[in-house]
């Protein structure tokens, strides 16, 4: 696996290239796609920082894991491709939306075109292994997501962060409150959403209410 992201993340991140923990992370990476099916395709493995460059970025969803049933995964969190049917954690965002902003349901579940408005799909472990959840955790990615996060609380103002989940919650240590807004909710998946945490959130009309606020314009959702 060789590290191919957009150039405006390289300079900020080049740091953690050359950490001996990520030099681990891509021999391991660059094994288990050769010995496994693993997903995403290896040219999506960066995508998040290919549509939403580090200038333009101005929202902030946090993901755990990628999909891992077969082309599922695009590289961006929640996102699957087009033509795949939509897995129940995005199911459930794109409902809150249609009560939220009144905008419908829509037929793809491929959510670049947020990512192409400034939207960082960001999941904290960017690769998995074919039908088995979480086997990529704890090998780095973590650990270098987290230093996004942080490089993005550091290096910007007035980014949005949307942190669905006890596991995105737990990020909000990396941010600074001061610079920074964050939005709380539960998590989209049905057990969450089906107890009363996700719908209902207002998360997208807050977001565009505050990108307005600062003379930025609002995401299409």
């Amino acid at each position: 696996m060789t590290v191919q992201i957009h150039e405006s993340w390289l300079k900020p991140l080049s740091q953690e290239f050359e950490q001996p923990y990520f030099k681990e992370l891509v021999q391991f990476v660059r094994t288990e796609y050769a010995q496994h099916t693993c997903y995403p395709k290896k040219k999506d493995i960066f995508a998040a920082f290919d549509h939403s460059p580090l200038d333009k970025t101005k929202v902030v969803i946090i993901g755990q894991d990628p999909y891992h049933g077969p082309d599922q995964a695009n590289g961006l969190c929640f996102s699957v491709k087009d033509g795949i049917s939509h897995p129940p954690s995005l199911r459930n965002i794109f409902k809150e939306i249609e009560t939220d902003i009144g905008k419908p349901y829509p037929e793809s579940g491929n959510l670049e075109r947020w990512a192409d408005q400034g939207v960082l799909l960001l999941n904290a472990t960017l690769t998995v292994r074919a039908r088995e959840a979480g086997s990529h955790q704890k090998k780095g990615w973590e650990t270098f997501t987290d230093a996004v996060i942080k490089k993005l609380s550091d290096e910007k103002e007035d980014l949005i962060f949307l942190l669905w989940g006890g596991f995105a919650k737990k990020k909000a240590k990396l941010i600074d409150k001061k610079k920074h807004h964050i939005l709380n909710s539960g998590h989209p998946s049905p057990l969450s959403a089906n107890r009363g945490y996700w719908f209902g959130n207002n998360h997208f009309s807050q977001c565009n209410e505050i990108l307005q606020n600062k003379g930025l314009k609002p995401i299409n959702w």
